[in-house]
């Protein structure tokens, strides 16, 4: 076991990883910088207060993409796959048996999604991935399956680059989001990784009135 975290909590993080985003953003030429549109996208509910400094500091707007993990009625924790609120669906194998159960667990998670989503709709600003910079953040990747599947449904919009940007991720993990992004920043690849929370002296849920809270918020600083 670690014996200091990498990170106080989420906030901590998240100013740590927009200092990392903004270097990267400024290192575009400056032509590009004019004329690219950076919206920075989370994945609810705890990549928002790690995303809204990154927005902050690049002034831009903050989005989401709503992600759940499918997972097996007899292993809740063990997830089979991913699918976000519209309909993108991304298996843990190419090859699935198509089982009553794993029907129903894929509409599940994606009733789940679309719950959350509309709870959420009301802090969403009215933008468009298309043509922009899309900046996909989490507070760490475990599997990777719910990242995976919203960067697809992010590619499916047509932005005009996708980076995915988290704290901390399993260092095998760091070839597969670099294969899925066009830049991946992560800022700690620890070996052994076992959990997300491990690296935060402070980890506590997120819940959907504060996840709400900072997309009205960041509205309202832009405003």
């Amino acid at each position: 076991m670690l014996s200091t975290p990498f990170f106080d909590d989420r906030a901590d993080a998240g100013e740590k990883l927009a200092e990392a985003v903004a270097d990267e953003f400024g290192k575009l030429n400056l032509t590009t910088q004019d004329t690219i549109k950076p919206i920075v996208y989370a994945l609810p509910r705890g990549g928002l207060p790690i995303a809204v400094p990154i927005a902050r500091l690049l002034g831009c707007p903050l989005d989401v993409v709503v992600a759940k993990k499918i997972t097996r009625p007899d292993h809740l924790e063990y997830a089979i796959g991913a699918v976000t609120a519209d309909g993108h669906v991304l298996w843990q194998r190419q090859k699935q048996q198509n089982l009553p159960w794993q029907k129903l667990a894929l509409q599940q998670a994606q009733n789940n999604a679309h719950s959350l989503l509309a709870h959420l709709s009301p802090g969403r600003p009215n933008v468009s991935a298309a043509g922009a910079l899309a900046i996909l953040v989490d507070d760490g990747i475990a599997t990777g399956m719910t990242m995976a599947v919203a960067a697809q449904a992010l590619r499916a919009l047509q932005p005009l680059a996708l980076w995915i940007c988290v704290p901390v991720a399993p260092q095998d993990l760091v070839e597969s989001l670099q294969g899925m992004s066009d830049r991946a920043i992560v800022l700690e690849t620890p070996d052994p990784f076992y959990s997300v929370s491990r690296f935060y002296a402070e980890f506590p849920q997120v819940e959907t009135a504060e996840a709400l809270v900072c997309l009205q918020r960041q509205i309202e600083w832009r405003s």
